[in-house]
């Protein structure tokens, strides 16, 4: 996903007069954030507060994201440009939520120059207590700061999404078990904490029952998902058991798991209802580099392995991250990459410029030169759309399923999904968003293929 952020209400363009017990939301960054907001909003609401335009707002939040540079940067303008424009309005709170202030030991005084008039700073575990926090900014109060004494499950709030909303996101665990040196997410979403697997079903169900047509299972790494005697395929495997129609979406996984657990995967991606999208972020095509980030795995058996996956899942679309320029790789790491991304061809690619994150142990290493770090990642990038110009074209007559989700770019067009998280955009649409068609694809353009239907 991109780094922008969201705003979860209209903007109003003009000023507008404060509504009392009011909020606003705008979330930056990963599906996690996105669950944490909606859990935020149903909470408030639940609690007779109104969601509202960000002029309007009583309350303003930002959920915060971390995990690259040039997101924080955003992020910064961002609270820097609200306090300027409502430093002197004593009825506005500025609530600042998410993983940005907790990357690094006192990370919050960062934060606190940004915004020296901040209502509160809350951490990621206790966004379920925001009306109590809203609470006590009410009775006059600022520059508060909570943090949670332990983790939650957050399965368990089942939220109330928007109408008309076609996709649903359920967090199955927050945290991981890895160390990797480059990552500061770890800093504040810390240990693995798997969420009850009943609370996830139920969860699934109230979203379904709500309209949600393709649901969207995430965390930091889906694949140590394990609940006592249940581990992911299982989770999976009651979830697509639901009556109800829908497709599922298995978020990250973590190479390690292909290497120890292919059967798990190779049921997961057999069962109907989930999509046939494998989101596997290799980071590095060098073993030297994949040392000195400290992940677990080595490319060989993982690249054996997703071959063997492919052979079991017939028409797989594989997605995987590359960070382009971390401290060390040579020119040789960067073309083993580089020959692992053309050798693989992955159907989705999120090519990243290393940036120290703070907080993290590849921080304190010598950096390579910024120039260095801009031209692989612009020659890794151009590799890719080079490889998507006959990548889709077995897909040219392809007749199946399609999820209708939102309208297309052109009049009359509709935009939806087939079983493979391909972009399909179907032609002379008439018909209701939300429903599953029958549809040809007459033509391939790159990443989107164009369809009538059947």
């Amino acid at each position: 996903m991109s780094q922008g952020y969201i705003n979860l209400c209209k903007l109003h363009s003009t000023e507008s007069r404060m509504i009392k017990n009011s909020f606003y939301i705008e979330t930056y960054g990963c599906a996690s954030n996105k669950a944490d907001s909606h859990i935020i909003s149903t909470v408030l609401v639940d609690s007779n507060y109104v969601q509202t335009a960000l002029n309007s707002a009583q309350f303003v939040i930002i959920n915060t994201c971390a995990v690259k540079q040039q997101t924080e940067n955003k992020i910064k303008r961002r609270l820097r440009n609200l306090y300027e424009r409502y430093k002197g309005d004593l009825t506005k709170y500025l609530i600042i939520a998410g993983c940005l202030p907790h990357i690094a030991p006192n990370y919050i005084k960062v934060i606190e120059k940004l915004v020296p008039n901040f209502g509160a700073i809350i951490d990621l575990n206790n966004i379920h207590e925001i009306p109590k926090i809203l609470g006590e900014l009410k009775e006059g109060k600022r520059n508060l700061i909570f943090k949670a004494s332990h983790s939650i499950d957050k399965s368990k709030f089942q939220v109330r999404l928007p109408q008309g909303k076609m996709t649903g996101i359920v967090p199955i665990s927050e945290g991981c078990l890895g160390a990797c040196t480059y990552c500061c997410v770890k800093n504040a979403r810390g240990r693995l904490y798997c969420y009850k697997p009943q609370s996830i079903i139920q969860n699934v169900q109230s979203q379904l029952k709500q309209g949600i047509k393709q649901i969207y299972l995430t965390s930091q790494d889906c694949s140590v998902y394990e609940y006592g005697n249940i581990n992911l395929a299982n989770l999976i495997e009651n979830i697509v058991n639901l009556e109800e129609k829908f497709y599922l979406r298995l978020g990250m996984v973590n190479p390690q798991f292909i290497v120890e657990n292919l059967n798990q995967l190779i049921t997961i991606f057999n069962f109907d209802k989930v999509y046939k999208l494998f989101h596997m972020p290799i980071q590095s095509g060098s073993d030297n580099i994949l040392q000195k980030m400290n992940r677990t795995y080595r490319i060989k058996p993982v690249l054996q392995n997703l071959k063997k996956l492919k052979e079991n899942v017939p028409n797989l679309s594989f997605s995987t991250d590359i960070i382009c320029g971390f401290p060390g790789e040579t020119e040789s790491d960067f073309n083993e990459t580089v020959q692992i991304i053309k050798e693989v061809k992955p159907e989705i690619l999120n090519v990243s410029k290393f940036t120290p994150r703070p907080g993290t142990k590849a921080k304190k290493m010598k950096q390579l030169n910024s120039k260095i770090i801009k031209e692989r990642s612009s020659r890794l990038s151009r590799i890719f759309r080079e490889s998507l110009i006959d990548m889709n074209l077995k897909w040219e007559g392809w007749e199946g399923e399609v999820l209708v989700l939102h309208p297309g770019e052109q009049p009359k067009q509709a935009f939806g999904r087939n079983i493979a998280y391909k972009n399909v955009f179907i032609d002379n649409f008439n018909k209701k968003f939300g429903t599953f068609l029958e549809v040809k694809i007459k033509r391939v353009e790159g990443f989107n293929l164009f369809g009538v239907i059947n």
